[in-house]
């Protein structure tokens, strides 16, 4: 027996504990979520305004040369923009947002640290706007839980079906300068299974076309695996393989929802574009 081999039942059980300790989190952790989302109001709201602050370290520790002062004032933003969210709508919060990023930018300016000002301009839309976004839709009092649930749902079977495409097909690289185990098979088996949540979503609570809104959860799906392609570029330009170490099996609150950041950001948008007689329904409703 070489010494290779001797080494691949270890990395195997390696592997399979990390596994192990990735579906005990998330049994842990998808409860919590649900149930919180379920509650609404200013109990879901306090997890997203948690979720982000924490999410606003880990980035910022991503991001080189962020002062202390900086790293708080992005904390403290997100907060705000989340509070002023759930008291009435989200304009004010992202109004709010650019005066802080304005504010922020002015303190790296005069303190002699201009070279962080791309990361300010990248850093507080990246941490505030899903943030919002998802506090926004969920206050549509029609629409607003099944919005969030299906978006989540969305996320969760992209993830999930890109995983086992990517295993079973393999294929070609989908980024492989950044994120060498995704692959092309990965994305589209990803796209198919949001499309089947957005389909099963439609027809469960008869909330138009099927098609279209499955086409919908597909694109989502696309900006789902661009955010995790983001992360993990992110990552390794930082030199290091998790964004934190906040929920075992997973590392950081980033690792776990790097494609719901954008694809949340994507689902306001939509919001705002195709608004019917709510936002979430602008999002879910499709003729």
């Amino acid at each position: 027996m070489t010494e290779n081999q001797s080494l691949m039942p270890d990395a195997s059980s390696n592997k399979s504990a990390e596994l192990r300790t990735r579906v005990l989190s998330a049994l842990v952790l998808a409860p919590v979520v649900l149930g919180l989302t379920w509650a609404g109001s200013w109990p879901f709201a306090a997890l997203i305004a948690l979720a982000a602050i924490a999410m606003s370290f880990e980035l910022t520790n991503l991001l080189p040369g962020l002062s202390p002062t900086l790293r708080m004032l992005l904390a403290s933003t997100v907060f705000g923009a989340v509070v002023l969210t759930a008291l009435g709508g989200p304009f004010v919060a992202i109004i709010v947002t650019l005066t802080c990023l304005t504010f922020a930018m002015l303190i790296a300016a005069f303190t002699g640290a201009s070279a962080v000002i791309p990361s300010l301009a990248f850093a507080f839309p990246y941490i505030v706007l899903p943030a919002v976004a998802l506090v926004w839709l969920r206050l549509d009092d029609a629409y607003g839980l099944i919005c969030v649930f299906w978006l989540l749902f969305v996320v969760w079977a992209t993830d999930t079906f890109a995983y086992f495409s990517g295993r079973g097909f393999g294929g070609p690289k989908l980024a492989p300068s950044v994120s060498p185990n995704k692959t092309w098979a990965g994305l589209i088996g990803g796209m198919v299974g949001a499309a089947l949540v957005g389909i099963v979503t439609a027809l469960w609570f008869d909330l138009g076309s099927p098609a279209q809104l499955g086409l919908v959860s597909a694109v989502l799906a696309v900006v789902a695996q661009g955010g995790d392609i983001l992360e993990s570029a992110l990552k390794r330009r930082a030199g290091v393989k998790d964004s934190g170490k906040l929920i075992p099996g997973h590392g950081g609150i980033l690792d776990r929802v790097d494609g719901l950041v954008t694809a949340a950001v994507a689902a306001g948008v939509i919001g705002v574009l195709h608004a019917g007689a709510s936002p979430a329904a602008g999002v879910l409703i499709w003729p």
